[in-house]
This record gives C-alpha cells, sequence and structure tokens, in this order.
C-alpha cells in the first residue's frame, strides 16, 4: 500500500511530536513454544487495488541462523540463511511486491497452513504453524477530514471515521508528503477518532492519512486520501 511502505516496524518517532506505538495483532504459537510469534496475513488498498503478503516471525533469544517457510502443498516460499553471521537474525518481517491484481498474491500464496522452520546460531531447532486467510475484512470510511479537504487546523485534530462491525483492530498512517515524518497507531476495532498529537502537523502542508480495518486473522483493508492544513495567520 503506497502509504503504508516504509513501514516495516510498527514502532514510529516523528520530529518534535509524540510518537504513536503499534504492533500486528496476527500471532500465532509455535508447536514446540520457541517461536515467540509467526504471522502471516495479507495487506490491500482499496483504492488502488494492490495487494501483498507479509510474514512475520520472531525467534528464541538466540538469533537466527536459518529460516524456511512451507506453504501448503509443501512448497517453499521463504528459505533464508545468515551463514557468516555469529549472531543471526532474532526476528524478521517480509513482505511481497504489490501488483495490482490481488489475484496474482492469491494464486502464488493459498489460503491453508504454513509451516515455519528456523534454526538457532546455537543449533536449536524451531518449529510453529500459523495460517493464512483470503478474505478481506470491509473497509472503513472517512468522516472527518473529508478525502482532500483543504484548510485543516494544524492544532488540535481529531481524525474520523466509521468502521464495519466485527474489526478487531485499525490501523492509522499520518504522513507530511515530501518528508519521512510520520505517524501510525494501532487501535481497537471499536475506535472511531483519533487524536493527532500536537506539534506533528504544521501549517499549510498537505498530508496523507489512510486508515486500515483490521481482521481476526490479521487480513488488513486500507483506504487512503490527503488533506492540508490551513496556512498560518
Amino acid at each position: 500500500m503506497k502509504i503504508v511502505r516504509c513501514h516495516n516496524g510498527w514502532m514510529i518517532a516523528t520530529a518534535a511530536a509524540l510518537s504513536a506505538l503499534a504492533y500486528p495483532v496476527t500471532c500465532a504459537a509455535a508447536e514446540d513454544g520457541r517461536f515467540q510469534k509467526l504471522s502471516v496475513y495479507l495487506e490491500r488498498n482499496v483504492q488502488d487495488h494492490d495487494a501483498e503478503i507479509r510474514f512475520e516471525a520472531t525467534g528464541a533469544e538466540e538469533g537466527l541462523a536459518a529460516l524456511k517457510v512451507l506453504a501448503p502443498g509443501e512448497r517453499t516460499v521463504i528459505d533464508l540463511r545468515t551463514p557468516d553471521s555469529k549472531l543471526g537474525i532474532r526476528s524478521l518481517t517480509l513482505e511481497s511486491p504489490e501488483p495490482s491484481d490481488d489475484g496474482i498474491v492469491r494464486a502464488d500464496f493459498p489460503a491453508g497452513a504454513y509451516r515455519f522452520e528456523g534454526t538457532t546460531t546455537k543449533g536449536a531447532s524451531l518449529r510453529g504453524e500459523t495460517r493464512l486467510s483470503h478474505a478481506f475484512p470491509e473497509p472503513a470510511a472517512f468522516e472527518y477530514p473529508r478525502p482532500d479537504q483543504k484548510d485543516i487546523p494544524a492544532t488540535a485534530l481529531t481524525l474520523r471515521w466509521s468502521v464495519p462491525k466485527g474489526s478487531e483492530a485499525c490501523v492509522i498512517v499520518i504522513e507530511q508528503t515530501g518528508t519521512p515524518y510520520e505517524v501510525r497507531a494501532l487501535l481497537p476495532g471499536s475506535a472511531r477518532s483519533f487524536t493527532v498529537p500536537e506539534g506533528f502537523l504544521r501549517a499549510g502542508k498537505a498530508y496523507k492519512f489512510a486508515i486500515g480495518t483490521v481482521a481476526k486473522d490479521g487480513n488488513r483493508s486500507f483506504i487512503e486520501a490527503g488533506f492540508t492544513t490551513a496556512r498560518a495567520r
């Protein structure tokens, strides 16, 4: 999703502003209890009609020297190694390209059980399994600001939206266009508003914002729009 890229890791720092923290909620315990987190989920942008798949794995205290993920039918879709590292990699987030046809993603990554197999730098074996669904949640709807609305106040701005029943969580992303500054938050599915931290918005600037609904299986549907803050007087 275009607005939701450069975002592997949900901890976001903003300049001279409070940070919003959010973490993916799709987790599955490993069969032997050694993987601390496993997830695989789909993410789509409703307006752009594109989609991607994301894999996340967190191992034990020691790093991973190897990680393999097998899709339904025993097809290997990930095979990573760190042969010359003594520490290895403890946590990984991997995502596919974003074709405009989400059918391409679903064809390459079928629904069903995905098996994770890891080897730590100390030689311990990790195994776990989690499931991928192809069902996307219904998207949210903007209430305020409206898409492309201008002269939005740069202070005390509260975003508002509506979401369908049954959403597990909402992801909020706000970017200042043309800069690395952004705010992200992961909110409960019952949330209908979010107040932007004071100091983040600047007068007379363009911003993009996205709202993502998160299903219980972790799949996400994003809508995105832009707004412009009022000039200083």
